[in-house]
Parts: C-alpha cells; sequence; structure tokens
C-alpha cells in the first residue's frame, strides 16, 4: 500500500497561489466606536499626514463631534502605524535600541530599476475588524516587488515578504523604510546585509512618499470601496488591485505608462495587451 504524502501549507499556497497570510490571519477586533474612529482617522490622515496626535484628536472632537479621550487617540495612532510629518511624542514605533541609519535619498538621480525600493506597513479597515498591508516599491518604476497582509506587524513578516521580493527580482541597491521597529530590528537588517540601507528621519512622512502615494491609491481605489469580510476576501482583493496597479493602471509619472512596462524585463507581469516603450526621465529627489 502506496504511503500519502501531505503537502505542507506552504507548497499548498505556493500551488495555488495563495500567500499564507490570507490564509492563517482572522482581522484584529476593537469595539465598534474605534472602528468607527480608526476609519475615519484614517481618511484625514491620507488628506493632511502631517497631522499629529493633537490635531487629529482636535478634529475627531470638534469636527467629528466624537467627545472622546487624547488618549484614545493616541492608541489608535499606535495600533494604526501613523506618524506625522512633524515628530511628535509616541507617534513613532522606533526601538531605542535599534541602530538608525542616515537618509540616502536626498538629491539622489533615480533612474533606473532597483536602484531604491522603498517599503512601509499601513493599516486597513475591514468590515468586523482591521489587518496590516505591507508593501515593497521600487521608486524608479513604481512597480509592487511584493506585498502580504497580517494582523500583526511581526519584524519575521516583514523580513519573509522582503526575502521573497529578493527570490523573484533580485535586491536593489538601496533599501529605504522609515525607522518602525520591524525595519530597524534583526531581521529586517539581516536580510539587508548586502544592501545600502536608508530610514527617513524620524517624524519625516514625507521620505518615504512614494509608498505613500501607494496607501492612498490602495485605498481610495479598493479599500474603502470594498471593505473586506475576512481575511481571505481582503488578500484575494489586493491580489486583483495590485495586478491592476502594477500591470494595468497608467501613471501620470511614468508618462501614462504602467509600471510593468517601466520595470521589465526583471518583472515577471501579465501586460494587459502590447508592451508601450517608455522613456522614463530620471526621478530626482530632493529635500
Amino acid at each position: 500500500m502506496k504511503k500519502k504524502h501531505k503537502l505542507s501549507v506552504k507548497r499548498q499556497c505556493e500551488l495555488l497561489d495563495i500567500h499564507r497570510s490570507g490564509l492563517y490571519y482572522q482581522p484584529r477586533r476593537e469595539s465598534l466606536l474605534n472602528l468607527e474612529l480608526m476609519r475615519k482617522i484614517d481618511e484625514e490622515y491620507l488628506r493632511h499626514p502631517f497631522y499629529g496626535v493633537p490635531k487629529m484628536w482636535d478634529y475627531v472632537r470638534h469636527t467629528l463631534g466624537y467627545m472622546v479621550s487624547y488618549n484614545r487617540v493616541e492608541r489608535l495612532y499606535r495600533i494604526m502605524n501613523l506618524r506625522a510629518i512633524c515628530p511628535l511624542p509616541y507617534t513613532s514605533q522606533s526601538n531605542v535600541q535599534h541602530r538608525k541609519y542616515p537618509y540616502l535619498l536626498k538629491d539622489l538621480r533615480i533612474e533606473r530599476n532597483n536602484q531604491v525600493w522603498e517599503a512601509d506597513i499601513t493599516y486597513i479597515p475591514m468590515k468586523k475588524g482591521f489587518m496590516y498591508l505591507i508593501a515593497i516599491i521600487d521608486v524608479h518604476s513604481r512597480y509592487v516587488v511584493n506585498w502580504s497582509v497580517s494582523n500583526n506587524m511581526e519584524a519575521e513578516w516583514c523580513a519573509m515578504v522582503l526575502n521573497e521580493a529578493f527570490v523573484q527580482y533580485g535586491k536593489p541597491e538601496i533599501m529605504n523604510t522609515d525607522q518602525g521597529s520591524q525595519f530597524t530590528g534583526e531581521h529586517w537588517i539581516n536580510a539587508c546585509n548586502d544592501i545600502k540601507i536608508s530610514m527617513d528621519g524620524k517624524g519625516r512622512a514625507l521620505d518615504n512618499i512614494f509608498v505613500e502615494r501607494l496607501w492612498r491609491s490602495v485605498k481610495y481605489e479598493h479599500v474603502y470601496l470594498y471593505p473586506a469580510m475576512d481575511g481571505r476576501t481582503l488578500y484575494q482583493g489586493l491580489h486583483e488591485y495590485f495586478d491592476f496597479y502594477n500591470n494595468y493602471r497608467s501613471h501620470q509619472s511614468l508618462n501614462d505608462a504602467k509600471p510593468s512596462a517601466i520595470y521589465k524585463p526583471n518583472a515577471k507581469a501579465r501586460l494587459g495587451g502590447r508592451a508601450l516603450a517608455c522613456v522614463n526621465e530620471p526621478l530626482f529627489i530632493a529635500n
């Protein structure tokens, strides 16, 4: 009698093109009031990323009419991984024991694929809870090289997503992130052992401007329009959106080309038709 071999969950996910994070994790829960507040705070933060806790508390109380405490808004900022452009107390989740790296993109001409990648984590509202999304973007082409969802922001998860991107697309010359503990800890730093590491100045959200713009697109074009019920639905919806973003969505900053047209031949992308020839001007990042 032949022995039956069970496939590991990892192998099953690979065969079915399902990321393990979409299979395992359930949305994190909060009170209905907090979920409502988090959604409204998230929308306002996308419009005004310079809002720290004091300004957002004022907005929540006097504009929206929620009589909630300052401490509640401060806690929600931490949960949502929000940080203002101007540094304010307790809005950053950095670890003082971790090494911080200098910002390397000031006045840098970005003129080729895999020269600079940026990564970040954002909060994703759902119908009955929330999850976190990490994405890694190639700055020159705006191509999303990898992404994942989880109900926590563990450093191991972030490093796993980064290593998956390396396997598929190789390594960039520079990896830029904020100073969050996920990106200053040993898991992420070890994964970047032969890459130049760049980190935003504390409280300077615009140093990571390209992935911040990605969050705006993801949320206004998909997340807010189609709130997910569970982790699997969220994953499937984001899978479709990032396929659209990379392969079909025109970008004005790319002379109306698609990211996959710029990133190719690096990207193993499915173009929606004939590949477009596009001359992309070098990107120049100033302070």
